[in-house]
């Protein structure tokens, strides 16, 4: 894969893409980021992940320097040049170079960054099996002090959870907020079956509001399963029928251990199954 990164306009190899190391991005985390999937050559869901991207951009005040459609061409350019039929897409806007201080008025030029490359997926085992999760002590961040819905490049919120997973022996950790509710888990949205219901923690709780998330909502409304948002607790997940993550990267992917504790049977569920499914028929049309 001869890969091309796409910076303002303009493509470079790999190693010679580069920004200023005064750029506001690098220095305090000041941009936004979307993550998507390429399937076949299409980008899954590109308006809602650039609808979402305009959003996380008003709510830091950080203006985009080009609309929507030009950006969605640009996309798919990107994805063509890339040559690739499955795949990842990193798209950023960071608020560009600035001074060495927090002044983001003293930044110029936002810079809007495409990366396409491929895409490490969990193991096949474990969407057999299912997942093993620890409880992160890391909480997710105060949504009066850093709203979680804003998809930042300052994500050390996450970084420092998927460390406690780790070094735990998990691939993901759950994530709680500051009421001690269910949140997310650190790059997935996260359900759970009970009584044949899908279960979600609300926005409100301090999630993410995933793109692959929605997907499955309204693909169990139309299988005719009963889609809650409510506050949840780890005792939710403890006593439910079933449990898995959703995710651009993890796609559907069940749970089966939250703190050394089986969830359910111990073996991802019919539900899980089918919504698997559907979702992969989905992401091929």
């Amino acid at each position: 894969m001869n890969q091309q990164i796409y910076i303002n306009g303009e493509y470079f190899a790999k190693d010679d893409a580069k920004i200023s190391v005064y750029d506001h991005g690098l220095l305090y985390g000041d941009g936004i980021f979307e993550g998507m999937r390429i399937y076949s050559g299409k980008v899954f869901r590109l308006h809602q992940h650039l609808l979402r991207l305009w959003e996380s951009a008003a709510a830091i005040s950080l203006q985009i320097p080009m609309d929507l459609e030009k950006l969605t061409r640009d996309v798919k350019e990107a994805v063509a040049r890339n040559g690739l039929q499955d795949g990842y897409i990193r798209l950023i806007v960071t608020r560009g170079a600035g001074a060495l201080g927090l002044d983001p008025f003293r930044c110029s030029n936002a810079q809007v960054i495409i990366i396409v490359d491929k895409i490490t997926l969990y193991p096949d085992e474990l969407y057999q099996n299912g997942l093993e999760l620890v409880t992160a002590s890391t909480i997710r961040n105060h949504p009066a002090a850093l709203s979680p819905r804003i998809k930042s490049l300052n994500y050390l919120n996450n970084v420092l959870a998927k460390m406690e997973g780790l070094k735990a022996g998990c691939k993901e950790a759950l994530m709680l907020n500051h009421l001690g509710q269910v949140a997310e888990c650190t790059g997935d949205n996260v359900f759970v079956v009970r009584g044949g219901q899908l279960l979600t923690p609300p926005k409100e709780a301090g999630i993410l509001e995933g793109i692959t998330r929605n997907a499955v909502i309204e693909l169990a409304t139309e299988a005719g399963i009963e889609a809650i948002e409510m506050p949840l607790t780890r005792h939710d997940l403890f006593v439910a029928d079933e449990c898995f993550l959703t995710g651009s990267a993890a796609e559907v992917i069940p749970v089966v251990i939250l703190d050394g504790r089986t969830i359910g049977n111990g073996k991802p569920g019919p539900i899980t199954q089918q919504l698997n499914d559907a979702f992969r028929e989905l992401v091929q049309k």
